[in-house]
């Protein structure tokens, strides 16, 4: 990575390897809240040394660190400071809406070294839309830079009425501060001695701001919060070293990705560009915690069903009992200049909400709280079947109706991610394959829930409206040249041809007849799709294949991991383990031991794997993989209602041990042992048990 993240709750910043924000930098840099840019500058420099980079690196629990030292100071050919005789040691972390950052130099010298030291910042407060070149600034007024006796505070009153405000601030003072926001530091290095600086950021949003502490307190408290959640979440730990690099830092990874809005935590989508919350990316990243920490998957829940549409409104796609797309914040939404506020055009996310209240109820068995949510999941069950399916014909399809919104709406939702074998683009209405998979797994769990809840004609109905669908999708999207499924149907009810991993996820909805199943599962690990690190987004038999395409090439780990656990629903053990072992080996080819967004989709014969070039990292489904796998390898299957948690498990190579401590389900929760004896004799054990569900295989 040439970048450092590091981000608690709703403020991040990102910073070249230097630790250096810098206007000319390629990278969209800087100090994130509200969508607003809060640091659009914030450089450190030596002015009488050249500093060179020693290391770079993001601790698990997001403190950041960066090493530099000097080359060597000659002044008429006389040596005055030795090279690498100098250490700058710059230590950042975020605590409670304030950045906090450690100016540390060691002289290694015998004798004292002058230093003069300047820091350089400055606040655009752009929106993230204008940073990332999709819409112009809203040109607000910029206010005169403010010297403070400790710093600057930087002013911007909005065209949306909202006064920002970033507050620099040092100890010590500074020795000078300039018109335009630099602060000069003027010390004497004594031999082998330190001297410290300590800046805080502090960004303000209409009077509101982040509590400044003590460093050293606001340090413990950041840590603390990260010992909490690894008390919370299940513990795992195999014989593999690189799952368990890779497990940790997922659990890490997650944790800072979470924020609150009022409804409990929820994932937000990724660093730097979706840092917000988000229908699919929330809804599915809760999805792959489920066997981690399932609390998460309520609050996100709730979060959606707080937003659900209620209106008609083309401009920002909403229709009643629709599950928003995403949610921008900052001066753009608040005008109205963007439509995200939220915008809802996301054809999966509605049929995801109701898989995954399902799911919550199949781990926790928490039927209140299915009740509080019943009226959203009827809304967006006449949704699926009223907006969803405008023409009738039994599939969901999505148009484009917002000026700028999406054009592809479901999870390949680039604009060229829809395409026919041909090459060229399939026009809307689109009907995707495996958004019709969402659906039909949504109705059949549904219509499960609903018996529950004493609703059986629902429930008849909604039996009956999957079993149509089923039936409907064996005809429509079966391609028998292929032998495996269409993308999607095109505005002529015509296949979308090209060979794709979307039909891996209708493994996972159960939509696909067992003959079928064994023809997307044999395809899916076929060598044009699978490159023996994952499975590409597109066939590289296809026209349009490129491996460095953001949908047509490319390998998306969350991808993977839905189409693994569709693998194991289907009982194809030996196709889900290769899979998981592709990923991990590839996992450690990766800065942090950490799964990106996605990364090019070239063979493993050729060469280790390519990182694509603006891919998110951290981000929640990339995250949320590892902890997938770990449902998928014990072959869990919890129904708390029915009073039991099925069990079959099934390791990949290079993992013969796995050790699950405080995997909760319903009320309680297992400690479970699993052994690997061979590739085909796999023990498990129940070392705890404070469920009071019964553990059965199956």
């Amino acid at each position: 990575m040439d970048y450092q993240v590091i981000k608690e709750n709703d403020l991040f910043l990102l910073t070249n390897n230097r630790g250096d924000v810098r206007p000319d930098d390629d990278l969209i840099l800087g100090l994130f809240t509200d969508d607003t840019r809060f640091l659009s500058r914030f450089d450190v420099l030596v002015e009488n040394l050249e500093m060179i980079l020693l290391s770079s690196r993001v601790s698990h629990d997001f403190i950041g660190r960066v090493k530099l030292t000097n080359k060597e100071l000659v002044e008429n050919h006389e040596v005055k400071v030795w090279r690498e005789s100098i250490n700058l040691e710059r230590k950042r972390f975020i605590s409670q809406g304030v950045l906090y950052e450690q100016l540390l130099f060691r002289n290694y010298n015998i004798h004292s070294v002058p230093l003069s030291v300047r820091v350089d910042a400055d606040s655009d407060f752009a929106h993230m839309f204008t940073v990332r070149g999709y819409e112009d600034s809203a040109h607000g007024e910029f206010l005169p830079v403010e010297s403070l006796t400790d710093g600057v505070r930087f002013s911007y009153n909005g065209k949306d009425g909202v006064k920002r405000r970033t507050h620099l601030q040092a100890s010590p003072a500074p020795t000078d501060i300039t018109a335009d926001g630099s602060l000069r530091f003027l010390f004497e290095l004594a031999p082998q001695g330190t001297h410290e600086i300590m800046l805080t950021v502090v960004p303000e949003i209409d009077g509101k701001q982040g509590v400044v502490q003590d460093p050293t307190l606001a340090l413990a408290e950041l840590k603390a919060s990260y010992e909490e959640w690894q008390s919370e979440i299940t513990e795992v730990i195999t014989d593999n070293s690189a799952f368990n690099a890779l497990y940790k830092r997922s659990t890490h990874d997650m944790f800072a990705l979470l924020t609150n809005l009022g409804d409990g935590r929820f994932p937000t989508a990724g660093v730097p560009i979706f840092a917000v919350p988000f229908g699919r990316d929330s809804l599915i990243a809760a999805w792959q915690m489920a066997a981690v920490h399932p609390e998460i998957m309520r609050g996100t829940l709730k979060t959606m069903a707080r937003h659900q549409g209620t209106k008609i409104d083309p401009w920002r796609e909403e229709q009643p009992g629709k599950i928003l797309h995403e949610i921008r914040y900052g001066e753009l939404a608040n005008l109205g200049v963007i439509p995200h506020a939220p915008y809802y055009g996301s054809i999966d996310s509605t049929p995801l909400f109701l898989v995954l209240a399902a799911e919550y109820f199949d781990w926790t068995g928490d039927e209140s709280f299915l009740r509080e949510l019943l009226p959203n999941l009827e809304a967006a069950l006449a949704w699926i079947d009223q907006y969803g399916d405008r023409d009738g014909d039994g599939f969901v399809e999505y148009y484009q109706e917002s000026s700028k919104g999406c054009a592809n709406q479901n999870w390949k939702d680039s604009g060229d991610s829809m395409v026919h074998r041909d090459g060229t683009l399939a026009k809307a209405p689109l009907a995707p394959s495996e958004v019709q998979g969402y659906v039909y797994d949504a109705k059949l769990r549904l219509a499960r829930l609903f018996e529950l809840l004493g609703l059986g004609e629902k429930a008849d109905r909604l039996r009956s409206s999957a079993s149509q669908l089923k039936s409907q999708f064996a005809d429509a999207f079966w391609m028998e040249d292929q032998q495996y499924v269409a993308m999607a149907l095109d505005e002529n009810k015509a296949h979308v041809g090209s060979v794709s991993s979307n039909p891996g996820h209708c493994l996972l909805s159960g939509i696909l007849t067992d003959d079928q199943a064994r023809k997307v599962a044999d395809r899916l690990l076929s060598d044009d799709l699978f490159t023996g690190y994952g499975i590409r987004t597109l066939s590289a038999s296809e026209k349009a294949f490129n491996p460095m395409s953001y949908h047509n090439g490319s390998i998306w780990p969350h991808d993977n991991s839905l189409i693994v656990m569709g693998l194991k629903k289907y009982g194809f053990h030996e196709h889900a383990d290769r899979v998981m072992e592709g990923l991990i080996d590839a996992a450690a080819h990766f800065a942090y031991d950490r799964l990106p967004e996605l990364f090019c989709g070239y063979s493993r014969e050729d060469e280790d794997p390519v990182p694509y070039p603006v891919a998110c990292s951290p981000q929640a489904w990339a995250a949320g993989t590892p902890l997938t796998f770990v449902r998928v390898m014990l072959g869990l299957m919890p129904t708390v209602a029915d009073g039991v948690i099925r069990i079959s498990p099934s390791l990949p190579k290079g993992l013969n041990t796995m050790q699950v401590r405080n995997l909760r389900v319903g009320n309680g929760s297992l400690d479970l042992l699993i052994q690997k004896y061979n590739d085909s004799h796999t023990t498990w054990k129940v070392l705890r048990n404070t469920t009071g569900l019964q553990v059965i295989s199956g």
